[in-house]
């Protein structure tokens, strides 16, 4: 179990985050398992995963180097590819193997969190499985396979990563398979199956595990409807809220969001009433009121499921969620965008109005002010924060970020948003580095988030651990030298150390 950090809080876990088609390798492949970003792969729209960071064939080097670093946490997915590689064909030997992994993070004192599903599934359920009505059941099918066997090495769940993120990459910019761009109905049939399937799930885990912490993490984002929505509807239960009344509750759930990060610039307010408009949330009246939003609502919504809200209401649970789980960059929308293209090999891809992950400013004081927004909107739940910043390598060479930024600056100031977020009475329990090494960033080798950078120059396909980040700075020593300080009460080791 995580150790007690004096500065963060007994029982605080720290640690970083991976994903399993990022890190294991051996998916697309002839003989491979082949998820839903295989005909993506095989056309050239995305890099090949390859090898990824070989974590399915090495899983010690990563456990290892987590430990050496003073990680007290790891989160890890199981793939649903690899467990179910053709349909009603269970690999048990894969599922014996993700039992391995975990009780090899058992040996070394590393509590795992287990996420059920990270932005994948199996190729032959096909690109639109999340719209289809029947994939909530189906994915508890699945996991009621998976779970009984876990359950002994963990007890921390993410049911679903960032069903937000996956919508809106999916169905709304098109950066991940299906590859749909504003389909604006159809992204919210896909979030109402996720939310439902993660209600199912938490249900079902809880049953079998009554201590078990189960949540489904979220992308945070100034845009009420691409995030806090997603908590507020799971937590409608708890909140009294009668499903007649869901609407109405919106709107004023809304007003609190906005109250608690205002829009800074009429474009960021135009964004934000765009996004009402279009959600299938939310009276006509909604925000402002007056005939012309009306008449907008009227003409832009569409109606979509609400399973989500009677599935919340019949759970055994009062609250499906054990944490207030959300990756954190900067979450405001209005300073993440561009025009949309490019040029080269990745401008078919990046449609996308969103800033390149590397010009992403950090924001260490927003993440406290988060923290702490969070905690007053849903009181009561715990905190678990991923966090991490990007930097690029081009030619297997890194290239320095145009803010100045390094990665060890980084982990000593979000840390001590951290440290200022659980001084301030806020009840943050968990922080994951995004993430230990540099990986598949979900098409692309480009992107590097890693505390230790990958050698991938090989033409073989090998890689190789590097002991710097992709910069090659010392991160993942800054990161021990800081979580050391903090397990002995030193607040000095967040000043930058001397040149």
């Amino acid at each position: 179990m995580p150790a007690a950090f004096s500065l963060l809080g007994e029982g605080f876990a720290i640690g970083v985050s991976t994903a399993g088609f990022q890190v294991e390798g051996g998916y697309n492949g002839d003989g491979e398992p082949h998820n839903n970003w295989l005909n993506w792969e095989h056309t050239g729209r995305v890099e090949r995963s390859g090898t990824a960071c070989d974590f399915w064939r090495r899983p010690e080097e990563a456990l290892d180097r987590a430990v050496s670093i003073g990680c007290t946490t790891f989160r890890l997915s199981v793939e649903w590819a690899r467990l179910e590689p053709e349909p009603d064909h269970f690999d048990d030997a894969a599922l014996e193997r993700y039992v391995e992994i975990l009780s090899m993070c058992a040996a070394r004192r590393v509590e795992p969190i287990v996420a059920l599903h990270h932005f994948t599934h199996p190729w032959w359920l096909g690109d639109e499985f999340w719209l289809r009505p029947a994939s909530p059941e189906r994915f508890l099918r699945h996991v009621r396979r998976v779970v009984p066997a876990l359950v002994p090495y963990c007890r921390r769940w993410v049911t679903i990563n960032e069903p937000n993120r996956l919508m809106r990459a999916g169905w709304l910019e098109g950066v991940f398979p299906p590859g749909r761009r504003m389909a604006v109905a159809d992204a919210y049939c896909v979030l109402d199956n996720l939310l439902t399937a993660h209600v199912l799930v938490a249900d079902d885990i809880v049953a079998s595990q009554p201590d078990a912490l189960v949540t489904c993490t979220t992308s945070s984002s100034s845009l009420y409807e691409h995030d806090r929505l997603l908590t507020d509807l799971l937590l409608l239960r708890s909140a009294d809220v009668d499903p007649a009344d869901v609407d109405r509750y919106v709107d004023e759930r809304r007003a609190l969001h906005d109250a608690a990060l205002p829009p800074r610039h009429v474009g960021e307010l135009a964004l934000r009433r765009f996004s009402a408009a279009v959600c299938p949330y939310g009276t006509e009246g909604g925000i402002g009121g007056g005939a012309l939003w009306s008449r907008l609502r009227r003409a832009s919504r569409r109606p979509a499921p609400r399973r989500v809200v009677g599935a919340v209401h019949a759970s055994p649970q009062a609250r499906p969620l054990g944490a207030i789980g959300f990756e954190w960059d900067d979450p405001v929308t209005s300073r993440a965008l561009r025009l949309p293209g490019g040029i080269g090999a990745e401008a078919a891809r990046r449609w996308s109005p969103r800033l390149a992950a590397w010009d992403v400013r950090p924001r260490p004081a927003g993440l406290q002010a988060w923290c702490r927004a969070e905690a007053a909107l849903h009181p009561g739940l715990p905190l678990w924060v991923e966090n991490g910043m990007a930097t690029q390598v081009v030619g297997g060479r890194g290239v320095p970020r145009g803010d100045g930024w390094d990665r060890p600056r980084h982990v000593r100031e979000h840390l001590g948003a951290v440290v200022g977020a659980v001084a301030d009475g806020i009840p943050v329990g968990a922080y994951l580095h995004r993430s230990l090494v540099d990986s598949y960033e979900w098409g692309s080798s480009r992107s590097c988030r890693g505390l230790f950078g990958m050698d991938r120059t090989d033409p073989a396909g090998a890689v190789r651990w590097m002991d710097t980040d992709a910069q090659g700075d010392d991160a993942a020593g800054e990161f021990r030298r800081v979580v050391s300080g903090l397990v002995a009460g030193d607040r000095t080791v967040l000043d930058a150390p001397p040149a």
